[in-house]
Formats: structure tokens, sequence, C-alpha cells
């Protein structure tokens, strides 16, 4: 059992190069600014990333919530407490 309620950490996330915050709460729900911002993105959203992944040379786009970056902050933090 965790001993805390929420605890937060903020990434740069490759996939849509920027920062994101992420939060995991102690029952172990997640969230992701990046997700909330890209996840579903507007028009002018999506008009920015397909920029910045022009210049890149590359694809941008959220992975959603089950990333390897949120799954893995997740995990990490979770482990340690069960050590």
């Amino acid at each position: 059992m965790v001993d805390w309620q929420i605890t937060t950490t903020t990434i740069y996330c490759d996939a849509v190069d920027d920062e994101a915050t992420l939060l995991v709460y102690a029952d172990g729900k997640v969230k992701c600014t990046g997700y909330d911002r890209y996840g579903n993105p507007d028009r002018k959203t999506e008009k920015l990333l397909k920029e910045k992944g022009k210049k890149l040379n590359r694809t941008l786009g959220c992975e959603g919530l089950e990333c390897s970056r949120v799954t893995g902050y997740r995990n990490k933090l979770f482990c340690k407490d069960d050590k």
C-alpha cells in the first residue's frame, strides 16, 4: 500500500516534442497533460504537431495513456513502494 495520494513529474515527451506533466494517484490511475492537449487535438494543435514533425522529419502524435512514458513512471513508483 502506498502512503501518498498523488505524485507528479514533468517529462520531455518526444512523441509530441513538448513537456508533459504525469500525475499518478495512489489507486494507480494516471493523468498526462500531454494527452489532455495532444490526445484528441483540435485543428490548431494538429497543425502545430504537423509543423513540428516536418521540422524534425518524423510524425508526431500522442500515444495515449498507455504509452511507455506513463506506464513506466507509474510502474517505477509502485515498485519502489513494494520494497
